[in-house]
């Protein structure tokens, strides 16, 4: 059996046995969403990395706290999510727009970061439509503070529930609830231009 093949809970164990290997593949099978995550809060694709990086590396380091009756990829994100928190409340950074400097984009960061409204079978002029509305909606996400962000991408993103959003973002349900219902008025609000006449 490879190690792709092991599940969340049998590579945790195999690390904490020291298995080096199992760390890797905790790694490979994680860094895009960690990466895709933290980017999306910080528009930075740099200080993501960092960010990323020192994500993983709190997470093999703190193997021994981690609780098993929870999902371990929650827990990932958990630490993903309180060092970027952290780092933007330092820094005191307002939401940075979407339209910044340009930077080095390799196409695996794009494809790491871009919200995809395609299906595979549409005509080239449907699929510059599809990029173009992402795009819309990636600078609308960006516009909003960064707990709606999280809660928002964590929920149609990452395909979380709400219970687990709860655990990641260390708030109440109820919480998470609000912070996605506001997240989305004020996504319709600026998305508005595109469903009128």
């Amino acid at each position: 059996m490879s190690y792709s093949d092991h599940n969340e809970q049998t590579l945790v164990e195999m690390c904490l046995r020291g298995d080096e290997r199992a760390a890797r593949e905790i790694v490979l099978r994680f860094e895009r969403p960690v990466f895709s995550l933290i980017f999306r809060m910080v528009r930075d694709r740099e200080l993501a990395e960092d960010l990323a990086q020192e994500t993983f590396v709190r997470t093999l380091n703190n193997l021994r706290r981690y609780d098993p009756s929870y999902k371990f990829s929650s827990w990932l994100f958990k630490i993903g999510y309180n060092l970027t928190i952290d780092h933007l409340r330092r820094k005191e950074l307002d939401v940075v727009s979407m339209h910044g400097a340009p930077d080095a984009v390799t196409p695996d960061r794009q494809a790491a970061t871009e919200i995809t409204l395609v299906s595979g079978d549409e005509r080239p002029d449907e699929l510059l439509e599809a990029r173009e509305l992402g795009s819309e909606i990636e600078a609308a996400i960006g516009q909003l503070r960064p707990e709606y962000r999280t809660a928002i991408l964590l929920r149609h993103i990452e395909g979380y529930a709400y219970d687990e959003i709860a655990q990641v973002m260390e708030i109440p349900l109820g919480t998470v609830k609000t912070y996605i219902h506001r997240a989305r008025n004020e996504l319709k609000a600026a998305l508005v231009h595109l469903t009128e006449p």
